[in-house]
Protein backbone atom coordinates (compact mmCIF):
# COMPACT_ATOMS: atom_id res chain seq x y z
CA UNK A 1 0.00 0.00 0.00
CA UNK A 2 2.74 2.46 1.17
CA UNK A 3 4.39 1.58 -2.22
CA UNK A 4 1.62 2.71 -4.38
CA UNK A 5 0.94 5.72 -2.16
CA UNK A 6 4.64 6.97 -3.36
CA UNK A 7 3.45 6.43 -6.86
CA UNK A 8 0.68 7.92 -6.96
CA UNK A 9 2.38 11.49 -5.30
CA UNK A 10 5.18 11.13 -8.01
CA UNK A 11 2.94 11.04 -10.85
CA UNK A 12 0.74 13.57 -9.16
CA UNK A 13 3.84 15.64 -8.53
CA UNK A 14 5.10 15.26 -12.31
CA UNK A 15 1.39 16.67 -13.50
CA UNK A 16 1.71 19.56 -11.16
CA UNK A 17 5.41 20.50 -13.14
CA UNK A 18 4.34 20.06 -16.35
CA UNK A 19 1.02 22.11 -16.51
CA UNK A 20 3.39 25.03 -14.57
CA UNK A 21 5.59 24.50 -17.46
CA UNK A 22 3.08 25.19 -20.02
CA UNK A 23 1.70 28.18 -18.55
CA UNK A 24 2.39 31.58 -20.24
CA UNK A 25 5.60 32.77 -18.48
CA UNK A 26 4.40 36.95 -16.86
CA UNK A 27 7.22 38.94 -15.31
CA UNK A 28 6.36 39.53 -11.55
CA UNK A 29 3.86 42.87 -10.90
CA UNK A 30 5.32 46.35 -10.60
CA UNK A 31 4.89 48.66 -8.45
CA UNK A 32 2.13 51.55 -9.34
CA UNK A 33 3.66 54.80 -9.98
CA UNK A 34 2.01 57.19 -7.93
CA UNK A 35 -0.59 59.60 -9.68
CA UNK A 36 0.10 62.59 -10.68
CA UNK A 37 -2.54 65.07 -9.75
CA UNK A 38 -4.49 67.13 -12.78
CA UNK A 39 -3.50 70.22 -11.38
CA UNK A 40 0.34 69.09 -11.24
CA UNK A 41 0.12 68.28 -14.77
CA UNK A 42 -1.50 71.79 -15.67
CA UNK A 43 1.20 73.29 -13.86
CA UNK A 44 4.04 72.00 -15.91
CA UNK A 45 2.89 74.72 -18.14
CA UNK A 46 5.45 77.64 -17.47
CA UNK A 47 2.65 80.50 -18.13
CA UNK A 48 0.12 78.78 -15.20
CA UNK A 49 3.17 78.27 -13.14
CA UNK A 50 4.49 81.90 -13.62
CA UNK A 51 0.35 82.68 -12.60
CA UNK A 52 1.05 80.34 -9.49
CA UNK A 53 4.04 82.08 -8.54
CA UNK A 54 2.68 85.79 -8.46
CA UNK A 55 0.51 85.51 -5.71
CA UNK A 56 3.03 85.02 -2.84
CA UNK A 57 4.81 88.04 -3.63
CA UNK A 58 1.85 90.26 -3.75
CA UNK A 59 -0.09 89.60 -0.67
CA UNK A 60 0.45 92.87 0.80
CA UNK A 61 -1.20 93.84 -2.53
CA UNK A 62 -4.16 91.49 -2.74
CA UNK A 63 -4.70 92.62 1.35
CA UNK A 64 -4.96 96.09 0.47
CA UNK A 65 -7.48 95.78 -2.45
CA UNK A 66 -9.33 93.76 -0.20
CA UNK A 67 -9.16 96.38 2.81
CA UNK A 68 -9.99 99.05 0.08
CA UNK A 69 -12.92 97.36 -0.96
CA UNK A 70 -14.47 96.32 2.02
CA UNK A 71 -14.75 100.24 3.38
CA UNK A 72 -16.80 101.22 0.36
CA UNK A 73 -20.28 100.21 1.38
CA UNK A 74 -22.48 98.09 -0.64
CA UNK A 75 -25.63 97.18 0.70
CA UNK A 76 -27.96 95.41 -1.86
CA UNK A 77 -29.50 97.38 -4.85
CA UNK A 78 -26.42 99.91 -3.67
CA UNK A 79 -23.32 98.37 -4.81
CA UNK A 80 -22.45 100.82 -7.90
CA UNK A 81 -20.01 102.53 -5.92
CA UNK A 82 -18.14 99.53 -5.24
CA UNK A 83 -18.93 97.87 -8.62
CA UNK A 84 -17.25 100.99 -9.80
CA UNK A 85 -13.82 100.60 -8.15
CA UNK A 86 -13.72 97.11 -9.68
CA UNK A 87 -14.32 97.68 -13.04
CA UNK A 88 -11.50 100.28 -12.84
CA UNK A 89 -9.22 97.75 -10.75
CA UNK A 90 -9.82 94.67 -13.98
CA UNK A 91 -9.33 97.20 -16.07
CA UNK A 92 -6.02 98.01 -14.99
CA UNK A 93 -5.24 94.27 -15.15
CA UNK A 94 -5.93 94.53 -18.60
CA UNK A 95 -8.97 92.79 -19.02
CA UNK A 96 -11.84 94.22 -21.14
CA UNK A 97 -14.12 95.57 -18.47
CA UNK A 98 -17.90 97.04 -18.29
CA UNK A 99 -20.71 97.04 -16.25
CA UNK A 100 -23.64 95.50 -17.21
CA UNK A 101 -27.49 97.08 -17.08
CA UNK A 102 -28.20 94.56 -13.69
CA UNK A 103 -25.43 96.36 -12.43
CA UNK A 104 -22.88 93.35 -12.54
CA UNK A 105 -18.87 94.13 -13.46
CA UNK A 106 -17.51 92.03 -15.76
CA UNK A 107 -14.12 91.64 -16.96
CA UNK A 108 -13.31 89.28 -20.02
CA UNK A 109 -10.47 87.32 -20.61
CA UNK A 110 -10.89 86.22 -24.33
CA UNK A 111 -9.95 82.40 -25.65
CA UNK A 112 -9.46 80.35 -28.27
CA UNK A 113 -13.02 79.20 -28.20
CA UNK A 114 -15.03 82.13 -27.87
CA UNK A 115 -18.21 79.93 -28.17
CA UNK A 116 -17.93 78.09 -24.27
CA UNK A 117 -17.47 80.52 -21.06
CA UNK A 118 -16.11 79.80 -17.94
CA UNK A 119 -17.21 82.25 -15.35
CA UNK A 120 -15.25 83.19 -11.59
CA UNK A 121 -17.45 84.90 -9.56
CA UNK A 122 -17.59 86.90 -6.63
CA UNK A 123 -20.61 88.79 -5.26
CA UNK A 124 -20.32 92.63 -4.46
CA UNK A 125 -22.66 93.02 -1.74
CA UNK A 126 -22.84 92.96 2.08
CA UNK A 127 -25.87 92.25 4.38
CA UNK A 128 -24.77 95.77 6.65
CA UNK A 129 -27.28 99.20 6.04
CA UNK A 130 -25.51 102.21 4.27
CA UNK A 131 -24.49 103.69 7.70
CA UNK A 132 -22.63 100.98 9.25
CA UNK A 133 -18.95 102.11 9.84
CA UNK A 134 -16.81 99.63 7.29
CA UNK A 135 -13.39 100.74 8.97
CA UNK A 136 -11.20 98.38 7.96
CA UNK A 137 -8.84 98.21 11.46
CA UNK A 138 -5.69 96.08 10.69
CA UNK A 139 -3.65 93.87 13.84
CA UNK A 140 -0.89 92.09 11.55
CA UNK A 141 -2.26 90.12 9.31
CA UNK A 142 -5.76 90.06 10.79
CA UNK A 143 -8.72 92.55 9.53
CA UNK A 144 -11.53 93.22 11.06
CA UNK A 145 -14.87 95.09 9.79
CA UNK A 146 -18.04 94.34 8.78
CA UNK A 147 -18.31 92.54 5.34
CA UNK A 148 -13.93 91.96 5.22
CA UNK A 149 -14.75 88.18 4.85
CA UNK A 150 -18.35 87.97 3.07
CA UNK A 151 -17.28 88.85 0.54
CA UNK A 152 -14.10 90.89 0.84
CA UNK A 153 -12.01 87.88 1.00
CA UNK A 154 -13.92 86.77 -2.47
CA UNK A 155 -13.42 89.87 -4.69
CA UNK A 156 -10.21 90.33 -3.69
CA UNK A 157 -9.43 86.83 -4.57
CA UNK A 158 -11.45 87.87 -7.78
CA UNK A 159 -8.99 90.69 -8.50
CA UNK A 160 -5.82 88.57 -7.62
CA UNK A 161 -7.02 85.78 -10.19
CA UNK A 162 -7.32 88.34 -12.85
CA UNK A 163 -4.31 90.04 -12.31
CA UNK A 164 -1.98 86.47 -12.27
CA UNK A 165 -3.33 85.21 -15.42
CA UNK A 166 -2.58 88.68 -17.38
CA UNK A 167 0.72 88.76 -15.87
CA UNK A 168 1.45 85.54 -16.83
CA UNK A 169 -0.03 86.33 -20.42
CA UNK A 170 -2.31 83.42 -19.92
CA UNK A 171 -4.40 82.51 -22.98
CA UNK A 172 -7.39 80.13 -22.37
CA UNK A 173 -9.16 77.59 -24.11
CA UNK A 174 -12.73 78.48 -23.15
CA UNK A 175 -13.60 82.28 -22.70
CA UNK A 176 -13.40 83.46 -18.35
CA UNK A 177 -15.50 86.26 -17.08
CA UNK A 178 -14.07 87.30 -14.32
CA UNK A 179 -17.42 88.50 -12.51
CA UNK A 180 -18.55 90.91 -9.32
CA UNK A 181 -21.78 90.03 -9.24
CA UNK A 182 -24.67 91.87 -7.57
CA UNK A 183 -27.83 90.99 -5.16
CA UNK A 184 -26.61 88.22 -3.41
CA UNK A 185 -27.32 88.88 0.27
CA UNK A 186 -30.86 89.44 1.43
CA UNK A 187 -33.39 90.68 -0.16
CA UNK A 188 -31.01 90.92 -3.75
CA UNK A 189 -32.37 87.12 -4.84
CA UNK A 190 -29.70 86.43 -6.25
CA UNK A 191 -30.33 89.02 -9.11
CA UNK A 192 -26.75 89.38 -10.38
CA UNK A 193 -26.34 85.87 -10.89
CA UNK A 194 -29.50 85.34 -12.47
CA UNK A 195 -28.81 87.75 -14.79
CA UNK A 196 -25.71 86.78 -15.73
CA UNK A 197 -26.85 83.70 -16.75
CA UNK A 198 -29.91 84.63 -18.81
CA UNK A 199 -27.12 86.57 -20.93
CA UNK A 200 -24.80 83.88 -21.10
CA UNK A 201 -27.01 80.64 -20.29
CA UNK A 202 -26.69 79.20 -24.54
CA UNK A 203 -22.03 79.29 -23.72
CA UNK A 204 -22.17 79.25 -19.90
CA UNK A 205 -20.16 75.77 -18.95
CA UNK A 206 -19.27 76.40 -15.66
CA UNK A 207 -19.17 78.70 -12.58
CA UNK A 208 -16.77 78.77 -9.66
CA UNK A 209 -18.50 81.26 -7.05
CA UNK A 210 -15.73 82.38 -4.59
CA UNK A 211 -17.57 83.40 -1.46
CA UNK A 212 -15.95 84.20 2.09
CA UNK A 213 -12.98 82.44 3.25
CA UNK A 214 -11.17 79.21 3.81
CA UNK A 215 -10.60 75.89 1.85
CA UNK A 216 -12.09 73.29 3.91
CA UNK A 217 -15.47 73.35 2.09
CA UNK A 218 -16.87 73.10 -1.42
CA UNK A 219 -20.57 73.79 -1.87
CA UNK A 220 -22.27 71.56 -4.78
CA UNK A 221 -25.24 71.19 -3.36
CA UNK A 222 -28.02 74.40 -3.33
CA UNK A 223 -30.24 74.60 -0.39
CA UNK A 224 -33.65 76.00 -1.73
CA UNK A 225 -34.67 78.72 0.33
CA UNK A 226 -37.46 81.59 0.66
CA UNK A 227 -37.87 84.88 1.80
CA UNK A 228 -41.23 86.05 3.22
CA UNK A 229 -43.09 89.62 4.54
CA UNK A 230 -46.11 89.89 6.28
CA UNK A 231 -48.18 92.99 6.51
CA UNK A 232 -50.57 93.46 8.75
CA UNK A 233 -52.66 97.03 8.56
CA UNK A 234 -54.96 98.75 10.72
CA UNK A 235 -56.47 101.86 11.00
CA UNK A 236 -54.59 103.54 14.05
CA UNK A 237 -55.20 105.77 16.89
CA UNK A 238 -53.81 106.65 20.64
CA UNK A 239 -52.69 104.56 22.94
CA UNK A 240 -55.59 106.22 25.52
CA UNK A 241 -58.65 107.28 23.47
CA UNK A 242 -58.49 104.33 21.24
CA UNK A 243 -57.60 101.56 23.42
CA UNK A 244 -59.20 98.54 22.33
CA UNK A 245 -59.38 98.61 18.96
CA UNK A 246 -57.39 95.87 16.92
CA UNK A 247 -53.56 96.62 16.67
CA UNK A 248 -51.48 94.86 13.86
CA UNK A 249 -48.44 94.46 15.88
CA UNK A 250 -50.81 92.71 18.61
CA UNK A 251 -52.06 90.23 15.40
CA UNK A 252 -48.53 89.70 14.03
CA UNK A 253 -47.12 88.73 17.60
CA UNK A 254 -49.99 86.40 18.18
CA UNK A 255 -49.19 84.95 14.49
CA UNK A 256 -45.51 84.85 15.49
CA UNK A 257 -46.13 82.79 18.27
CA UNK A 258 -48.03 80.26 16.86
CA UNK A 259 -45.37 80.30 13.83
CA UNK A 260 -42.66 79.62 15.53
CA UNK A 261 -44.22 76.65 17.57
CA UNK A 262 -44.28 74.65 13.93
CA UNK A 263 -42.65 71.26 14.17
CA UNK A 264 -39.88 71.56 11.53
CA UNK A 265 -37.71 67.71 10.73
CA UNK A 266 -34.07 67.24 11.36
CA UNK A 267 -34.06 65.06 8.09
CA UNK A 268 -34.32 66.55 5.39
CA UNK A 269 -33.00 69.60 7.80
CA UNK A 270 -35.42 72.19 7.34
CA UNK A 271 -35.34 76.01 9.35
CA UNK A 272 -36.82 79.14 9.42
CA UNK A 273 -35.93 82.47 10.82
CA UNK A 274 -37.62 85.63 11.87
CA UNK A 275 -35.15 88.15 11.17
CA UNK A 276 -37.05 91.64 10.94
CA UNK A 277 -40.14 92.84 12.75
CA UNK A 278 -40.98 96.89 11.99
CA UNK A 279 -43.94 98.83 12.84
CA UNK A 280 -45.67 101.31 14.77
CA UNK A 281 -44.75 105.04 14.97
CA UNK A 282 -44.48 105.99 18.88
CA UNK A 283 -44.93 104.23 22.08
CA UNK A 284 -47.92 105.74 22.90
CA UNK A 285 -50.10 105.59 19.24
CA UNK A 286 -52.12 102.15 18.04
CA UNK A 287 -50.25 101.36 14.74
CA UNK A 288 -51.49 101.63 11.61
CA UNK A 289 -49.06 98.63 10.40
CA UNK A 290 -46.76 96.09 11.17
CA UNK A 291 -45.03 93.51 9.44
CA UNK A 292 -42.28 91.05 9.72
CA UNK A 293 -39.90 88.90 7.67
CA UNK A 294 -39.10 85.44 7.27
CA UNK A 295 -36.19 83.32 6.12
CA UNK A 296 -37.44 79.69 5.89
CA UNK A 297 -34.52 76.81 4.39
CA UNK A 298 -34.75 73.25 3.45
CA UNK A 299 -33.28 70.23 1.66
CA UNK A 300 -36.64 69.91 0.63
CA UNK A 301 -39.09 71.66 -1.62
CA UNK A 302 -42.20 70.00 -0.12
CA UNK A 303 -41.58 71.14 3.50
CA UNK A 304 -40.30 74.86 1.97
CA UNK A 305 -44.00 74.89 0.62
CA UNK A 306 -45.58 73.09 3.91
CA UNK A 307 -43.54 75.85 5.83
CA UNK A 308 -44.67 78.98 3.84
CA UNK A 309 -48.47 77.40 4.33
CA UNK A 310 -48.36 77.14 7.95
CA UNK A 311 -47.11 80.87 7.80
CA UNK A 312 -49.80 82.52 5.95
CA UNK A 313 -52.52 80.36 7.90
CA UNK A 314 -50.36 81.52 11.64
CA UNK A 315 -50.85 85.21 10.26
CA UNK A 316 -54.82 84.25 9.22
CA UNK A 317 -55.41 83.34 13.35
CA UNK A 318 -53.41 86.11 14.60
CA UNK A 319 -55.42 88.50 12.84
CA UNK A 320 -58.57 86.45 13.87
CA UNK A 321 -57.76 86.33 17.00
CA UNK A 322 -56.98 90.16 17.58
CA UNK A 323 -60.26 91.00 16.06
CA UNK A 324 -62.07 88.80 18.06
CA UNK A 325 -60.57 90.20 21.48
CA UNK A 326 -60.96 93.67 20.26
CA UNK A 327 -63.40 95.82 22.21
CA UNK A 328 -63.79 98.31 19.66
CA UNK A 329 -64.48 97.26 16.02
CA UNK A 330 -66.50 100.12 14.66
CA UNK A 331 -63.22 102.50 13.85
CA UNK A 332 -62.23 99.43 10.92
CA UNK A 333 -60.61 95.71 11.11
CA UNK A 334 -57.36 94.43 10.48
CA UNK A 335 -55.65 93.39 6.55
CA UNK A 336 -53.03 91.41 6.06
CA UNK A 337 -51.10 89.70 3.52
CA UNK A 338 -48.02 87.91 2.88
CA UNK A 339 -45.54 88.42 -0.24
CA UNK A 340 -43.36 86.57 -1.17
CA UNK A 341 -39.45 88.65 -1.23
CA UNK A 342 -37.21 85.89 -3.01
CA UNK A 343 -37.18 81.88 -3.89
CA UNK A 344 -33.68 80.56 -4.06
CA UNK A 345 -33.74 77.51 -6.09
CA UNK A 346 -32.22 74.32 -5.23
CA UNK A 347 -30.12 72.08 -7.16
CA UNK A 348 -26.86 69.74 -6.89
CA UNK A 349 -23.51 69.03 -9.34
CA UNK A 350 -23.27 65.35 -10.81
CA UNK A 351 -20.74 63.24 -8.55
CA UNK A 352 -18.90 62.61 -11.77
CA UNK A 353 -18.47 66.19 -12.94
CA UNK A 354 -15.69 67.38 -14.48
CA UNK A 355 -15.61 70.68 -12.38
CA UNK A 356 -15.59 68.82 -8.91
CA UNK A 357 -12.81 66.27 -10.50
CA UNK A 358 -10.85 69.85 -10.95
CA UNK A 359 -11.32 71.23 -7.77
CA UNK A 360 -10.30 67.57 -6.25
CA UNK A 361 -7.28 67.77 -8.50
CA UNK A 362 -6.71 71.32 -7.06
CA UNK A 363 -6.90 70.25 -3.70
CA UNK A 364 -4.44 67.39 -4.04
CA UNK A 365 -1.84 69.95 -5.44
CA UNK A 366 -2.18 72.43 -2.96
CA UNK A 367 -2.21 69.79 -0.27
CA UNK A 368 -5.78 70.37 1.09
CA UNK A 369 -8.76 68.07 1.86
CA UNK A 370 -12.13 70.01 1.11
CA UNK A 371 -15.36 68.29 2.14
CA UNK A 372 -18.92 68.82 0.10
CA UNK A 373 -21.31 71.08 1.80
CA UNK A 374 -25.31 72.25 1.22
CA UNK A 375 -25.39 75.87 1.29
CA UNK A 376 -27.13 78.79 -0.23
CA UNK A 377 -24.62 80.67 -2.55
CA UNK A 378 -25.01 82.46 -5.97
CA UNK A 379 -24.31 78.39 -7.48
CA UNK A 380 -27.88 77.82 -6.39
CA UNK A 381 -28.72 79.49 -10.12
CA UNK A 382 -26.27 77.86 -12.54
CA UNK A 383 -27.22 74.44 -10.47
CA UNK A 384 -30.84 74.82 -10.77
CA UNK A 385 -30.25 75.04 -14.08
CA UNK A 386 -28.09 71.75 -14.79
CA UNK A 387 -25.05 74.12 -15.17
CA UNK A 388 -21.85 72.94 -13.38
CA UNK A 389 -20.90 75.39 -10.29
CA UNK A 390 -19.52 74.88 -7.22
CA UNK A 391 -19.07 77.75 -4.71
CA UNK A 392 -15.10 77.66 -2.58
CA UNK A 393 -13.98 79.93 0.17
CA UNK A 394 -10.92 81.96 -1.34
CA UNK A 395 -8.62 80.93 1.02
CA UNK A 396 -7.27 82.44 4.49
CA UNK A 397 -9.50 82.44 7.72
CA UNK A 398 -12.28 84.59 8.84
CA UNK A 399 -15.54 84.57 11.29
CA UNK A 400 -18.22 86.57 12.38
CA UNK A 401 -19.84 86.82 9.38
CA UNK A 402 -23.03 89.20 9.45
CA UNK A 403 -22.02 90.59 12.12
CA UNK A 404 -19.92 94.19 13.23
CA UNK A 405 -17.12 91.99 14.95
CA UNK A 406 -16.45 90.07 11.14
CA UNK A 407 -12.78 89.41 10.81
CA UNK A 408 -10.50 87.69 8.77
CA UNK A 409 -7.08 86.27 8.52
CA UNK A 410 -5.16 86.22 5.21
CA UNK A 411 -2.59 83.79 7.08
CA UNK A 412 -2.07 80.98 4.49
CA UNK A 413 -4.49 82.86 1.57
CA UNK A 414 -1.85 82.12 -1.56
CA UNK A 415 -3.31 77.97 -1.19
CA UNK A 416 -6.84 79.52 -1.79
CA UNK A 417 -5.81 81.13 -4.34
CA UNK A 418 -3.63 78.85 -6.22
CA UNK A 419 -6.90 76.24 -5.19
CA UNK A 420 -9.12 78.80 -7.51
CA UNK A 421 -7.19 79.54 -10.09
CA UNK A 422 -5.90 75.42 -11.20
CA UNK A 423 -9.51 75.05 -10.70
CA UNK A 424 -10.74 77.94 -13.03
CA UNK A 425 -7.96 77.11 -15.78
CA UNK A 426 -8.43 72.77 -15.42
CA UNK A 427 -11.92 73.98 -17.16
CA UNK A 428 -11.46 76.89 -19.21
CA UNK A 429 -8.02 74.78 -20.64
CA UNK A 430 -4.76 76.62 -21.28
CA UNK A 431 -4.12 77.47 -24.97
CA UNK A 432 -0.65 75.83 -25.43
CA UNK A 433 2.03 78.01 -26.74
CA UNK A 434 2.89 78.88 -30.42
CA UNK A 435 6.39 77.91 -31.21
CA UNK A 436 8.52 80.91 -32.35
Amino acid sequence: MRGKRCCKATVKRALVCVILLAMPVRSAPTPHAPRQAQGSRLSDNPRVRAALDWFTPNISWINDQQARITEIPAPPFQEARRAAEVKELLSESGLAAQIDKTGNVIGELRGMNEKEIVVVAAHLDTVFPPDTDVKVHRDGGRMTAPGISDNGSGVAALLALARAVQSAHLKPQRTILFVGDVGEEGEGNLRGMRALVDNYRGKLKAVVVLDGSGTDHVTTKALASRRLEALVTGPGGHSWSDFGMPNPINALVRGSVRFINTRVPTTPRTTFNIGQIEGGTSVNSVPHEARLKVDIRSESEDELARLESALRECIVAGVRDEMESARDRSKGKLEWRVELLGSRPGGELAADSPLLAALRAADEFVGNRSRIERSSTDANVPLSLGIEAISIGAGGNGGGAHSLQEWYDAAGREAGLKRALLTVLEVSGVAEEKSR
